[in-house]
Formats: C-alpha cells, sequence, structure tokens
C-alpha cells in the first residue's frame, strides 16, 4: 500500500501547542493533507497517554484508529477524500546532559509498539525526571541512556534523533551538538538508523557527508498546530503496519519511497545571522567575521547549511543506489496566499484552500498525483505554481536565527500577466469590489492559453517607469499586494544611486519588517553595486536608532531578553508571574508619554530597573 505518513507531531499537553491539536483535529487535518498516518506524539505526557487510550482502538497491528471517526470538518466548506487515517505511539524526549565536558541539549523521538510498552518507558522516564510539566518532557538524560531505555522496555521500539541540524537542541546543533552519532550514542549507535533531517535541510545537503550514509533520511513537521500537519512527511509502500514501518526505515528498499520537504530555505536557521540586528549571511562571510555579528559584536547563530559544511567531507552529495526521492514543496496556503496576494491564514485563501481540496481530494492528492494538465483545467494560475514547484523553479530567500524563509513561485509583475491584468497600479479601470472573496478560476472546461504580454526590457510598465523617473520631491504610489510596489521602489532607488553617486550617504529606505528591508538590500545590491551599502535600509526604529549613535556610538536597545535577564539580577528570588508582572509594569511606564512615568510614583521594579540603566551609562536605552 502506497501511504504518507507525519511521524512527530504535539499534543494540546505540548508548550505552544494548539488546542485543536487533540484526535479529532489531528484525523480531520489529516485528510485534508492527505496523510494516512499519524504519530500521536508526547505518549509520556500521562494526561495525554489517557487520552490516547480512551480514543484510539487497535487497527493493523501496532497502529490505531480513532474509536469514532464523527469528527467535525477540518475546514468549512472542505469535503476532502474520506481516506483512512491510523496513529502509531511516539513521543519526543529533550535531554539536557553533559557529556565530554560540554552541555548537550538533544532532542529524541521515540517509537513504542503498543500501550503496554509506552506505559513501562513512561514509568522509568518519571523515575528519573518531571514527565507532567510539558508534553515534550526536560530530562538530564543521556540520549545513549534513553535509547538504552526504550530497547529495554520497548521489543521492537525505536529511536530517531529529532531535527538533527538544529542549531540549539539537536544531535549536531552548532550551540549544544555533537560532530559523531558515536558521540552521542556510544556503544548502542547501530540500534539508530533513522535520522530526521528537519526544516532547514535536505537529503541533498546530507549526503555531503559520508558519516550519515548508512542512515534512512526522514522528514517530519513537527507541528505544534494540526494545520501545519504534513509540511514535511514521509512517503511508503509497504504493508499498513507498525513492523512494516519499522522494517521500511531499518532497510529502505523494503518500502521506504521518499519524503516531502520544505524547500531547505525556507527552513528559519538554514542560514548563519543574528535577527535582532538584521544580519543574514551566507558560511563564508561568517567564517570571515570570526562568527561574530558586525552589528552588536555578539556571536551569531551558525546555522545549518554552516554546520553541514563543516562535517562534510564530499563536495557533492552522494546518493545510495535507488535512493528515496525527495519531493520539495510550498505548503498550499502559502501558494495560494501569494497568487491572491493575502496572508495565508486569511478568509480569502481558507475559502480558496477549501474549495481546492474538495476538487482534487486533498493537498498531498493534488501535489503528488494529479497531472498538470487535470489542475490547468480547473485554476490556470495554480497549474503553473505546481509546475514550477516540481521542477524546481521557485524564488528562495533563506530563513536565519529562528526567521522563517521566504519561498515565491512568481516573480514581480508575472501574477497580473497570468490573470490577464493590463497594468499593475490601480486605476480608474479597477472593478468594483463586491465584498466577496477572491477566486482562483475554477472551471470544468479546458481554460483558454493565456499569452503573456511581452514585458518591457527594463522589466517596468508605463506606471511604473514614470515613478521611477519622476524628479517630484514627494511621490503616492498606490498599488494593491503583489503589483511590483518594491520592484519599483528599488529601481528608482537604483536610478538615483546611478545619478547621484557620491551622494549615498544621504538616501534611505524605510519599510516596516525586517524582512522587507533585507529585500529591497538585496535587490538593491544586486542594481546599484557597491554604492548600495552606503544607503541606509531598515525599519522606522532602526533609522531612529542609526541617528540616536551617532551622539552614543556605544547605544544598544534592550530588548525582551535583555529585560528580563536585567529583572533577574534586581530580584534573583522573583518567580515567573512576578517577572511578568514586573515587565508589564516596564511596558506600561515606557508607553506613557515623555516625561510622564519616571515620576516618584512608578513601582519599585520600574525604579530599580531605571536606576540600573543609569548605573550602566548611555549604553543602553530605555526599552
Amino acid at each position: 500500500m502506497r501511504f504518507l505518513a507525519d511521524l512527530h507531531i504535539h499534543s494540546p499537553f505540548s508548550r505552544a501547542t494548539s488546542a485543536a491539536s487533540d484526535l479529532a483535529g489531528l484525523f480531520a487535518w489529516a485528510r485534508v493533507k492527505g496523510l494516512h498516518l499519524l504519530g500521536t506524539g508526547d505518549f509520556t505526557h500521562p494526561g495525554w497517554f489517557a487520552r490516547l487510550r480512551e480514543g484510539l482502538v487497535p487497527a493493523e497491528p501496532g497502529l490505531f484508529r480513532l474509536r469514532d471517526e464523527r469528527v467535525p470538518p477540518a475546514l468549512p466548506g472542505a469535503a476532502p477524500e474520506p481516506i483512512a487515517v491510523r496513529f502509531l505511539l511516539s513521543a519526543e524526549i529533550s535531554s539536557i546532559y553533559k557529556r565530554h565536558g560540554q552541555v548537550r541539549k538533544v532532542h529524541n523521538i521515540i517509537y513504542a509498539p503498543d500501550f503496554e510498552a509506552a506505559a513501562r518507558i513512561n514509568a522509568r522516564l518519571a523515575a528519573i525526571g518531571n514527565i507532567e510539566a510539558d508534553g515534550r518532557p526536560i530530562l538530564g538524560l543521556d540520549s545513549r541512556d534513553l535509547l538504552e531505555i526504550v530497547l529495554e522496555q520497548a521489543p521492537g521500539g525505536f529511536l530517531v534523533p529529532a531535527h538533527i541540524w538544529t542549531p540549539w537542541f539537536s544531535l549536531f546543533g552548532s550551540k549544544s551538538g555533537f560532530d559523531a552519532i558515536e558521540e552521542c550514542f556510544g556503544d548502542l549507535s547501530g540500534h539508530v538508523f533513522a535520522l530526521e533531517t528537519g526544516l532547514s535541510s535536505d537529503p541533498d545537503m546530507n549526503r555531503l557527508i559520508s558519516a550519515l550514509d548508512r542512515f534512512t533520511l526522514i522528514s517530519n513537521s513537527d507541528c505544534h498546530s494540526p494545520g501545519k500537519l504534513g509540511r514535511e512527511a514521509n512517503l511508503f509502500d509497504a504493508e499498513l503496519s507498525y513492523p512494516a514501518l519499522r522494517q521500511a526505515l531499518e532497510r529502505p528498499e523494503t518500502g521506504f519511497l521518499g519524503t516531502v520537504e520544505f524547500f531547505p530555505e525556507e527552513g528559519k536557521y538554514h542560514l548563519d545571522g543574528h535577527r535582532k540586528c538584521n544580519v543574514c549571511l551566507e558560511p563564508a562571510e561568517t567564517r570571515r567575521l570570526g562568527e561574530i555579528c558586525p552589528v552588536c559584536g555578539r556571536p551569531l547563530t551558525v546555522g545549518v547549511l554552516h554546520r553541514v559544511l563543516e562535517l562534510a567531507d564530499r563536495e557533492t552529495p552522494r546518493h545510495p543506489a535507488a535512493a528515496p526521492a525527495v519531493h520539495s514543496l510550498i505548503p498550499l496556503p502559502e501558494v495560494l496566499g501569494e497568487v491572491l496576494g493575502t496572508g495565508r491564514g486569511s478568509k480569502a485563501v481558507l475559502a480558496q484552500y477549501a474549495q481546492t481540496i474538495s476538487r482534487f481530494g486533498s493537498e498531498f492528492k493534488l501535489y503528488l498525483d494529479t497531472p498538470i494538465e487535470e489542475i490547468e483545467r480547473a485554476a490556470p494560475v495554480l497549474a503553473e505554481a505546481v509546475r514550477r514547484m516540481r521542477e524546481g523553479r521557485v524564488i528562495r530567500q533563506g530563513g536565519y536565527d529562528g526567521e522563517f524563509g521566504v519561498i515565491r513561485v512568481f516573480g514581480e509583475g508575472e501574477l497580473a500577466a497570468f490573470k490577464g491584468q493590463q497594468g499593475l497600479f490601480a486605476g480608474p479601470s479597477r472593478p468594483r469590489r463586491t465584498g466577496r472573496p477572491p477566486r482562483l478560476p475554477m472551471t470544468s472546461e479546458p481554460a483558454p492559453a493565456i499569452e503573456k504580454p511581452a514585458a518591457p526590457a527594463d522589466g517596468l510598465n508605463e506606471e511604473q517607469r514614470q515613478a521611477v523617473a519622476s524628479e517630484s520631491p514627494c511621490i503616492l504610489v498606490t498599488a494593491g499586494p503583489g503589483t511590483g510596489k518594491t520592484f519599483t521602489l528599488v529601481a528608482r532607488l537604483a536610478r538615483l544611486l546611478r545619478e547621484h553617486a557620491g551622494e549615498a550617504d544621504r538616501f534611505a529606505a524605510i519599510t516596516f519588517t525586517n524582512r522587507a528591508a533585507g529585500e529591497i538590500r538585496e535587490r538593491l545590491r544586486k542594481q546599484a553595486g557597491p554604492a548600495a551599502d552606503r544607503v541606509f535600509v531598515g525599519t522606522f526604529h532602526g533609522f531612529c536608532l542609526e541617528w540616536l549613535r551617532r551622539d552614543w556610538p556605544g547605544l544598544l536597545v534592550a530588548g525582551d531578553e535583555e529585560r528580563r535577564l536585567v529583572l533577574r539580577t534586581l530580584f534573583p528570588e522573583a518567580g515567573r508571574r512576578e517577572l511578568d508582572q514586573m515587565e508589564a509594569e516596564l511596558a506600561a511606564s515606557f508607553g506613557q508619554p515623555a516625561g510622564q512615568g519616571a515620576g516618584e510614583d512608578v513601582s519599585p521594579a520600574v525604579a530599580a530597573y531605571l536606576a540600573e540603566l543609569e548605573r550602566q551609562g548611555p549604553s543602553t536605552s530605555r526599552r
């Protein structure tokens, strides 16, 4: 049987996880995505374990089905294909311990073949630490010893190191990991046969390292809400059972077909960087800087690509014979959001998503199985997006230091051509809005071929060219999402730099987010060359900070982490709730108009915080 499996998820008992991630919600969303098998996640938590025992009944060997499959739909208006959905018992453990003189922080996923084995594992772990505080318990347990417990208490159970390249909590993480499997699992390393590669890497990257040749590379969502199920998943062609799944992972030729992956650049730790300083770097540049942020002077977060290259002993990836396939895809709501020019969670996108699922059966059935010609008859623009994804023809902006990357299917101005628009800017001919959400063309007849108008040599249409060439001191451009505003802004900046190269220091491009600023900066470098580096490109806050630093060069901004650290230093006996209250008082004080909030009526916490900032001198701003 050919089936898709997401083997690493979380329950409502894990921190920062949606309450909708209960069994009914997971079941409903599995059908929307087209997933046949889910890990339960979090079986070590007593509350979730009780729900699993109550809500699941045995199905195929080692697998379970929902006791009552009459559950509410995941999406209003969506009618996915009613595939059979099964569960297998899984959990993630966060191990924090000392090995070889260093603190190690490693996450591992464990799988059990039945409830009795899972109960024995839980009993052993409960004797070691607190398994009730979080669905993903934090234990001072060596990864090697965790593996030993699984082998002893759950015959047939197995362990997979989770998201192995994530900087902070993983086997190979740059902040607290190891350089080799054997360093982590010692004499039990032979019992590890699969590795979870995580969102920020793909098999091509991992196959640069010969030491990983013997391992099966799998991918899972690690989702904390059911709508994100299957953002990465595994494809099998084997008997639907626990023993067959384990065998396919141990010996891929017996039924492991491949993985469904993020494009690795979308992962939030793909590149190196420092998010607070809006610094994103390729590994070579990070090495040149000695892994130090050029803005604040603190250590950079070394990302996945950098870490892979550190351990690589090949120039090009070497895949085993009959290697499993890799399907790199973009989650469908993100694609629909790009096409419709709105956010992935908007009502327009959700309405279109429900219609698309009803039409094609599930997200993965659309992406993996439906011929392009069939998609084209229903939705030509969506068909082009799927074609480009299947061929790997996407636009990539790498994520870094906890910031997700951006993967786009269409370039500037392309969507307007596909939609048959004559101009990219709003004008009198713009149709009246009806209040209904925009929809992709869904028809039962073959769609007429769309001839894209020839693009001007500089990529600008007439209206954009007027904005770029204008000498007016003030210009207002009014345009909708995806119509080329950023493209026009960068073209105008490049034109001004060509004409006034000696005055580049006088130019500034100010936007609302660090992500938008990074995109503008990168595009401007490509068009204007070295002169672009002299232009300030940043947010409103960054612009103000830039001017303040002209008088106080060492000025730093105390963000959430620094503020919390100061409060912990001043009030070492305070608990979490007390610290939260102090932070709320600080926020309220700083939110008052200038000249108010620093008087005699401030709380002791605010007074002590301000006094500490005065003691440290003008190097820290009051935020």
